[in-house]
């Protein structure tokens, strides 16, 4: 059965898309720590982070650096965080999330809630800044 990711890749269920290119799709997280907390995922589906063939795991983290550099431009913050769970979804993913303070990295703090609108506005913003 297709992750929840490969059906956001496959356009089955709607993302707020901040960059896109043949190989990774990065797309607001949509219960996020923070404004502007966003996923990076290789469009193949491959559950486990490691088990990313070498050029696609190179690919994606260099992707991951362009998107957070869009962040930064973006997104008022101090850095970008990045974290690597993968016990949430069964497909490969980068945490990208903007940074004021150490906390804003705690993944077992409550998610906030973002209206739509505002997750499109994010969206387009980091979208404009991506290279």
């Amino acid at each position: 059965m297709a992750s929840l990711f490969t059906k956001i890749v496959n356009g089955e269920i709607p993302c707020y898309k901040v960059a896109e290119d043949e190989h990774y799709l990065a797309f607001l997280d949509i219960s996020p720590l923070v404004k502007g907390h966003t996923l990076v995922i290789p469009k193949k589906e491959i559950d486990y982070i490691f088990d990313v063939e070498d050029e696609l795991y190179k690919g994606l983290w260099h992707f991951s650096k362009r998107v957070s550099k869009a962040i930064e431009k973006a997104v008022p913050c101090k850095r970008v965080g990045i974290a690597v769970i993968g016990l949430e979804v069964p497909h490969a993913h980068i945490h990208l999330v903007p940074m004021n303070r150490v906390s804003d990295m705690n993944f077992a703090s409550p998610k906030i809630s973002v209206p739509k609108e505002e997750l499109e506005k994010i969206a387009i913003q980091i979208s404009k800044e991506f290279i």
